[in-house]
């Protein structure tokens, strides 16, 4: 990325609600284009790898259909004792990893790709969180509202989920699915502005 510029439109590669608002809430119109990129399983890379993995994949599907946009994906897993948790894929999936990480730390890594031309930035952040205590009805409970069924490790911080959660230690919006300071930051350096 080149000069300095006054970004006022960009494209979302996802259909993710939550992204959408944290970016809308720099002042910017977000154009969403959902990726068609295949997640496939690729439990041998290393969690911060996959997350990066997959937030280029969703870049590199919408930046081809558009080429002048300043395209931006992004992914987001958990760890758990150096294991990925992705998306569960029903409700027995979504206690089971609930069950595995109540009353212990794990980290969440969300990754994003931007693309703007030819130029492609990527960065990801990390944030520790640790979870209560939780009994079988406590998860029971919080599976039944659904909230788990879109969200890597099986819940979201934001809403219902944060009864969950008992501490952070980092980025709020790293584990909501974007870090949002560190993405402003990072296009600044590059003498990107938002219009808002």
């Amino acid at each position: 990325m080149m000069g300095t510029r006054v970004i006022t439109t960009l494209v979302l590669a996802s259909i993710s609600p939550r992204r959408r608002e944290l970016l809308a809430s720099l002042g910017v119109v977000v154009d969403v284009v959902p990726s068609t990129y295949q997640e496939m399983d690729e439990s041998e890379l290393p969690p911060q790898e996959l997350a990066r993995t997959h937030a280029l994949g969703k870049l590199r599907d919408v930046q081809i259909r558009r080429p002048e946009s300043l395209v931006v994906a992004a992914d987001t897993v958990v760890e758990l004792d150096g294991n990925s948790l992705g998306k569960p894929k029903g409700p027995a999936e979504a206690a089971a990893m609930l069950r595995s990480l109540a009353g212990r730390t794990h980290l969440v890594h969300t990754a994003f790709a931007v693309a703007d031309c030819n130029d492609v930035i990527e960065r990801t952040a990390t944030t520790e969180v640790r979870f209560w205590p939780l009994s079988d009805e406590e998860i029971a409970e919080y599976v039944s509202t659904g909230d788990s069924m879109d969200k890597a490790g099986g819940y979201g911080i934001q809403g219902r989920g944060a009864a969950l959660v008992e501490r952070i230690d980092g980025d709020f919006y790293t584990v909501m699915g974007f870090p949002l300071g560190l993405f402003v930051r990072t296009l600044r350096e590059r003498g990107v502005r938002f219009a808002g």
